[in-house]
């Protein structure tokens, strides 16, 4: 493998990411800007803006599966708050050894720390609980938030781009990179037998960027044309991140472990053969059911729900146009009077 003195790239700067044969060199504080002496930090800044989309994407398309967004945007708040406390927990539990007794560092996220398959776990118990008291059907939400999940991750991974984390081990392949704090942070932690801060590294945060993205559109179109039962998408959304997890973990060098177990992939592996088994499961009973079988957005009682919305909605805006004119001819009369 080449190394990054031959190529001009060993004295690199601590904020310094480079992609070699690619021809990008970046120069990216981890802090985006200040704010009343707070530092905001571009990862915390990015993952927001990826849930924020996949927010907007599933709003967008409630009515699709059969759901009222008003009622269900309660599930989602809730699925996001605790996604983001179970993925916290979740990187915490497996890393107890680093934040033991400090407190201060267990809540402190702003420069990363946020396991995604513990804000799945964490998303799916909140906001299905949620779901049970605002009395949404879980199927059908778990089809819209398993494919928005995808666009939020991918963008999400881009976070780890801006801290220099989430990289594999050493790699001369078309995509390889390197950075400051990634050869300072190998210089630290590792032998050179085992990963060398001299060889260029795998951009494991673009794969799985890219990964997802591409599963997100091909959710969409299945979520268009192509779904045949109220829950699979989602069994699709464990099937396709798992896969790709499963491997991309494989070329990771901080991945969260059990003794010599990858905990990540362990995971993944269980959830793509589970999820596939359940996948052809339900395909075939749908099948054998034909006619019988309705996706919930068919049904009447998910018709009679959005009507119900509808009306409610149109006596809303009936009532604030309402209350306007009624305003504007109460200035009006005050200005005669006047």
């Amino acid at each position: 493998m080449t190394t990054v003195t031959e190529m001009g790239y060993d004295n690199l700067d601590y904020n310094e990411i480079v992609f070699p044969r690619l021809g990008f060199d970046f120069h990216i504080d981890s802090t985006a800007f200040t704010v009343f002496g707070l530092d905001i930090q571009w990862y915390g800044l990015i993952i927001t803006i990826g849930l924020v989309l996949a927010l907007i994407f599933g709003l967008r398309n409630m009515r699709r599966v059969g759901l009222d967004p008003d009622r269900a945007i309660d599930a989602i708040i809730a699925g996001i708050v605790g996604g983001i406390i179970g993925a916290r927990t979740y990187y915490v539990v497996f890393n107890w050894s680093e934040y033991a007794g400090d407190w201060k560092a267990i809540l402190n996220t702003r420069e990363g720390g946020l396991a995604i398959y513990g804000g799945v776990i964490g998303a799916f118990l909140v906001g299905g609980i949620a779901c049970k008291i605002r009395k949404v059907k879980l199927l059908p939400m778990l089809d819209i938030c398993g494919t928005g999940f995808l666009l939020g991750q991918g963008i999400g991974r881009w976070g780890n781009f801006t801290n220099q984390e989430a990289f594999g081990a050493n790699t001369d392949n078309i995509f390889c990179m390197s950075g400051g704090r990634i050869q300072k942070w190998i210089s630290l932690n590792y032998t050179q037998d085992v990963l060398n801060p001299a060889y260029l590294v795998h951009p494991c945060f673009l794969y799985e960027s890219v990964w997802c993205l591409t599963g997100f559109v091909i959710l969409v179109i299945i979520l268009k044309k192509f779904r045949k039962f109220d829950g699979q998408n989602f069994l699709l959304y464990l099937i396709w991140y798992g896969l790709g997890r499963f491997f991309i973990e494989g070329l990771r060098t901080d991945s969260l472990m059990i003794g010599t177990l990858r905990v990540s992939q362990a995971l993944a592996a269980v959830c793509v053969v589970v999820c596939t088994i359940l996948l052809i499961i339900f395909l075939s009973k749908v099948k054998r059911m034909g006619r019988d079988y309705k996706l919930y957005c068919n049904t009447e009682e998910s018709k009679m729900l959005l009507a119900q919305a509808d009306e409610l909605n149109q006596k809303t805006k009936s009532k604030s146009k309402t209350d306007s004119q009624k305003s504007e001819n109460q200035e009006s009369e005050d200005n005669t009077n006047g």
